[in-house]
């Protein structure tokens, strides 16, 4: 099942997202309420395609907080290592989390704004797990219990802060730093979920990955982050970026795939 939040003539609402047999569309059936934390919710009746005038995908969740795990990827550790011009890095063996605070989100088609502040901003394609029930002091077999369901996010990175802050509270958390969307998926087989990346309509496959490579499974992620802060309703949890990142540059159109998801586009403007 899809869940999308959306706006229809400035008024916003969720929907679950439906494909029509005959024509191939995706349809935003929209709802009655906000399906988060057990609140009952049922269709109103209305039905809008998803390319109809006036209807807008918006970031499906805006989160109490933004929890993202760092060199979560080998070859991501790596990479890192090797543009600082440090051979024979390793992944930390202990998870290494940063934040991201709410006013970061944005939605599909909505611009990433490249500060006046940075010269050097990076994608980082990844799978993001919603959570669907409030989690505090959650077991890693308890763990995928107590989420909704994934999107795909671009962990954008101004990586030329990122070394003067130790915790990159600029580089990771500047406005429209987090991309969210296109909808929530409930339905992905998460242990082995295919991220890949497109800029300006070419393939980046050293961008590319699945989270079968994960350092520290998403039950891992979840259990830890709940040992020492509650998790709401909408939270979102930024798994890792499988591989390589790279420059954007205003006018560039970034595009985070993921299998069984769909695809998030942005393009970059400057501020």
């Amino acid at each position: 099942m899809r869940i999308a939040r959306f706006s229809h003539d400035d008024t916003v609402s969720y929907a679950f997202v439906q494909k029509d047999e005959e024509d191939g569309k995706d349809y935003l059936v929209e709802l009655s309420g906000y399906p988060l934390g057990g609140a009952p919710v049922s269709p109103t009746g209305e039905r809008f395609g998803v390319d109809d005038e006036g209807v807008r995908l918006l970031a499906p969740i805006i989160p109490s907080k933004i929890y993202g795990i760092a060199k979560n990827y080998e070859a991501h550790a790596q990479y890192m290592g090797e543009i600082n011009g440090m051979t024979g890095v390793h992944a930390p063996e202990e998870m290494v989390i940063f934040s991201k605070p709410s006013t970061s989100v944005i939605g599909p088609d909505d611009p990433i704004v490249f500060p006046d502040f940075s010269n050097d901003m990076n994608f980082e394609p990844e799978v993001a797990v919603v959570i669907g029930r409030i989690a505090k002091n959650v077991s890693e077999e308890e763990a995928m219990s107590y989420v909704l369901g994934f999107t795909c996010t671009n962990d954008v990175t101004l990586r030329d802060l990122q070394g003067d802050d130790p915790t990159w509270t600029r580089a990771k958390g500047f406005d429209t730093a987090c991309p969210l969307g296109p909808w929530i998926e409930t339905d992905l087989d998460h242990s082995n979920a295919q991220i890949s990346f497109t800029l300006n309509g070419e393939d980046v496959p050293e961008a590319s990955g699945t989270t079968a490579n994960l350092i520290h499974s998403i039950e891992q992620q979840i259990a830890f982050i709940s040992s020492f802060a509650t998790l709401l309703p909408g939270d979102v949890i930024l798994t890792g970026t499988p591989y390589a990142t790279g420059s954007l540059k205003p006018g560039d159109e970034a595009i985070v795939h993921v299998q069984g998801i769909g695809d998030l586009r942005n393009v970059v403007v400057r501020a």
